[in-house]
C-alpha cells in the first residue's frame, strides 16, 4: 500500500546540471509589455512576504484548502533543484505582487520526466489576460527546463487544479493539457472514536526517530515503485520536503519493523498556515507506505490508527491525506473504512512534450 500527497509535488532533486545543447538563456530577458505600471522578474528570497500575502488573497477566492506562510515559502526556495533565477516568474504594481509562476523540475528523472507548473493571479487582476500568458511562459521554461535536466526520457508539463476550478480547467484544455489522474482530498474528525487495530504479528510498532531516516527514504521508494507519476526520492528531496520539512511532525509518525528492515510507515505533518488560516489544527497524514512483502497483513491500518490516536492525544482536530482516485493498492476504500471523507477533488492535467 502506498498514499502520498501535498509533499509530493516533483519539486526536488539531485545537482543542477545543465546541458549546453539547449537553450538555458536568461528567460526574463524576452518578457515584453505586461500592462501600465507591471514589472516582471524573478522571485527572489527577500520576496516571501509579499508572495504569502497574494498566494492569501488567492486562496479566500479560490478556497483550495490548501495555506502557505513566509516559512512555508521561504522553505520552497531552498530546495536545491529549484533555480529562482530562471525557475519563477512573478509580477508587481505599485510595490505589490499581483502574480507568479514557477517550473519544478529535477535532474534523474526515470520513465517520464514530469515538470510541474503552477502560478496564479490576485483576484483583483483577474480578466485581464496575464493568466494566459503567464501560461505561455510556464510552458515554455516548463520545456526547457526538461531539456536542461532530463533531455535522456519524454517531457511532459503537469499542471494540478481544484475540480471547482472551472477557469483555470479551461485554459489549461486551451493549451492542450488533459486530465490525466483524479485525486481526493480526504477529512475525519478526531472527536469520533478511534479504534485501534492490531499490530501484525512479528512486527514491532515505533515511532520515527533521526537514525531510521534513510532506511526509511530508501523504504520509500521501494513502496511506491509501482504508483503513477512516483519517481525516486533522493536524499536532497528527502531533506526538503519529507523528514526535513519543518512541517514534519517525528512524534507523530509511526513505523512498524521487521527486526531491522521497515515494513510499513505513516508520516505526519503539522501546516501551520492552515491551522492559522482556519482554526482548525489538522494533522496531514502525508505518506503512507506498505512495501510489497508485507502488504495484506493489516500494517496501514495498524499505522493509522495510532497515528490519529497519537494526533488526538496532541491536541489535533482532524485528520487529512491525499489519495490516488485509482490507488493500486485500494488504499481508498481503507480510508473510508476508517471514516475518512472525501472532502475535495483535484485533477492532475498533463501535456507531452515532442
Amino acid at each position: 500500500m502506498g498514499t502520498e500527497a501535498r509533499t509530493t509535488d516533483p519539486r526536488s532533486g539531485a545537482d543542477r546540471g545543465e546541458s549546453a545543447d539547449h537553450d538555458t538563456r536568461d528567460t526574463h530577458a524576452d518578457r515584453g509589455d505586461w500592462g501600465e505600471g507591471v514589472e516582471a522578474r524573478p522571485i527572489d528570497k527577500e520576496d516571501v512576504a509579499a508572495w504569502a500575502a497574494l498566494v492569501k488573497a488567492v486562496e479566500a477566492v479560490d478556497d483550495t484548502g490548501e495555506n502557505y506562510d513566509e516559512d512555508d515559502l521561504a522553505e520552497e526556495m531552498t530546495d536545491v533543484a529549484l533555480q529562482p533565477v530562471h525557475d519563477t516568474l512573478s509580477l508587481w504594481h505599485d510595490g505589490r505582487m499581483i502574480a507568479y509562476a514557477v517550473a519544478w523540475g529535477r535532474p534523474g528523472a526515470q520513465g517520464l520526466d514530469r515538470v510541474r507548473i503552477e502560478g496564479a493571479v490576485h483576484p483583483q487582476w483577474r480578466r485581464r489576460g496575464l493568466g494566459r500568458r503567464l501560461q505561455e511562459w510556464l510552458c515554455e521554461r516548463g520545456r526547457q527546463v526538461h531539456l536542461e535536466r532530463n533531455p535522456h526520457v519524454p517531457g511532459a508539463l503537469t499542471c494540478g487544479a481544484a475540480a471547482t476550478n472551472d477557469g483555470l480547467r479551461a485554459m489549461l484544455g486551451s493549451f492542450g493539457f488533459e486530465p490525466a489522474r483524479y485525486f481526493f482530498g480526504m477529512e475525519r474528525s478526531l472527536a469520533e472514536p478511534i479504534p485501534l487495530a492490531d499490530v501484525p504479528e512479528g512486527l514491532t510498532l515505533v515511532r520515527f526517530t533521526a537514525d531510521l531516516d534513510e532506511t526509511l527514504r530508501l523504504a520509500h521508494n521501494e513502496a511506491f515503485l509501482d504508483h503513477w507519476g512516483f519517481q525516486p526520492r533522493d536524499a536532497d528531496m528527502w531533506a526538503t520536503w519529507m523528514t526535513g520539512s519543518r512541517a514534519f511532525r517525528a512524534e507523530t509518525s509511526h513505523l512498524l519493523l521487521d527486526g531491522d528492515q521497515i515494513a510499513a510507515y505513516v508520516l505526519a505533518y503539522e501546516y501551520e498556515a492552515d491551522t492559522a488560516a482556519t482554526g482548525v489544527r489538522d494533522c496531514y497524514i502525508g505518506q503512507v507506505g506498505t512495501r510489497r512483502e508485507w502488504r495484506g497483513r493489516g500494517a496501514a491500518r495498524a499505522l493509522l490508527t495510532r497515528t490519529m490516536a497519537a494526533a488526538k492525544t496532541e491536541g489535533y482536530d482532524e485528520a487529512s491525506l491525499g489519495v490516488d482516485s485509482v490507488n493500486p493498492t485500494g488504499a481508498l476504500g481503507l480510508y473510508e473504512r476508517l471514516g475518512f471523507r472525501v472532502r475535495r477533488e483535484w485533477i492532475s492535467f498533463e501535456r507531452h512534450l515532442d
